[in-house]
């Protein structure tokens, strides 16, 4: 997971304010956490775990039986196989160094910094906004290599750093998916396949976490598939999982199959939000109009609920953008630009803090319209 301390740098960590409770301090002593009672439910809303469960292989005993324990457990599989750490090479900034320096100088003589700092203000209200039910968000594309994983990771990451209960991100593509590489996982067990057949009522949200993945800022992944081909997930399983996983978690971010897949059919009509990642190509425009287009067809509350991400694969790409999003706005849906950024370009494990300016402005405003559309639906 990346950095979410540096996602908007050092004007975010003012915005963060003293409201917000600092961690505990390395050297102090961790606090003991009680075993749950029986029948204890942890909320959204309820303060997580003192002590998280991230250091266990399977959830320990709460006092509750958990039934139908899974048949046989997992081994645990490293995300990028040891042979090939070694072509892995530094990262790299998304922008570079002169146009950092002449964005720095412009903020000197302008007033364009204040207007930042109120604008980044009025964002971080929106997404601190509380929820009464677990929000899903689905995120998803008409094509492989549209950038879906990395808006499922850009939002996730700006939800875990703004909000304060527990966020989800579920990786409902067990195709070989790169979610957990983008999120700087090491190392998967439990999938959302083996998921669906543990979750029963009665968990709390100690027994849960224990079979996901912990990310920084109170944030979880549970991965789709341990990277083996042919790996199923049927929408039974899938709609399992998230009935059952929604009260534990503020949000929750699904990274979807391309469409048609039926799971990502499934996604969308039953998420409280929608994003279509869609790359800046002619091809991939008309591709996603004529999926809008299908969405039109649905409840009302699918099309109006539906954002659009235009994600620059090339920094100068071959189409007029700002026509390309009226032109796909007339469909009822919203339309964002994610803009070309070195660092996203890379395509290993996302780290706020090299990710261009302008890239975490625009993805700050898709968490927060996004998060906005998913509570006008209950």
């Amino acid at each position: 997971m990346p950095n979410a301390d540096n996602w908007q740098g050092d004007v975010l960590r003012d915005l963060r304010g003293p409201d917000r409770p600092a961690g505990p301090s390395p050297d102090a002593p961790a606090p003991a956490v009680p075993a749950p009672e029986p029948g204890d439910r942890t909320l959204v809303g309820d303060p997580p775990p003192t002590e998280q469960a991230h250091v266990r292989q399977a959830p320990a005993a709460s006092g509750v039986p958990t039934a139908r324990p899974p048949r046989a457990t997992p081994g645990s599989r490293a995300v990028v196989d040891e042979e090939l750490t070694g072509v892995v090479r530094k990262a790299r900034h998304g922008e570079h160094v002169a146009a950092r320096a002449v964005r720095a100088v412009r903020r000197t003589v302008s007033s364009s910094a204040a207007q930042e700092v109120a604008e980044l203000t009025r964002t971080a209200e929106l997404l601190q906004q509380p929820v009464t039910t677990g929000r899903q968000i689905a995120v998803t594309s008409i094509r492989g290599g549209a950038g879906k994983s990395t808006v499922a990771a850009l939002l996730g990451t700006a939800y875990a750093h703004y909000r304060q209960d527990p966020v989800l991100l579920v990786e409902a593509d067990p195709a070989l998916g790169s979610l957990p590489l983008r999120l700087g996982a090491q190392s998967l067990r439990w999938t959302t396949g083996d998921i669906a057949d543990i979750v029963e009522p009665q968990m709390s949200l100690l027994d849960i976490t224990g079979y996901l993945v912990q990310l920084p800022e109170n944030a979880w992944l549970l991965p789709g598939s341990q990277g083996q081909i042919g790996a199923m997930l049927d929408t039974r399983a899938y709609e399992r999982v998230m009935v059952s996983l929604r009260r534990y978690f503020g949000v929750t971010v699904v990274d979807c199959e391309t469409l048609p897949a039926e799971v990502a059919r499934v996604a969308l009509t039953a998420s409280q939000a929608r994003v279509l990642a869609a790359p800046a190509t002619l091809d991939g425009l008309t591709s996603t109009y004529n999926v809008l287009q299908w969405m039109r067809g649905l409840p009302r509350y699918v099309i109006e609920g539906t954002v659009v991400v235009l994600t620059e694969q090339v920094p100068r790409p071959g189409v007029d953008l700002t026509e390309a999003a009226r032109k796909l706005s007339t469909t009822g849906a919203a339309v964002h630009l994610l803009p070309y950024d070195g660092h996203l370009a890379a395509g290993g494990t996302i780290r706020t803090e090299l990710l261009a300016h302008p890239t975490r402005r625009a993805a700050t405003r898709l968490a927060a319209e996004v998060f906005q559309l998913s509570q006008k639906r209950r």
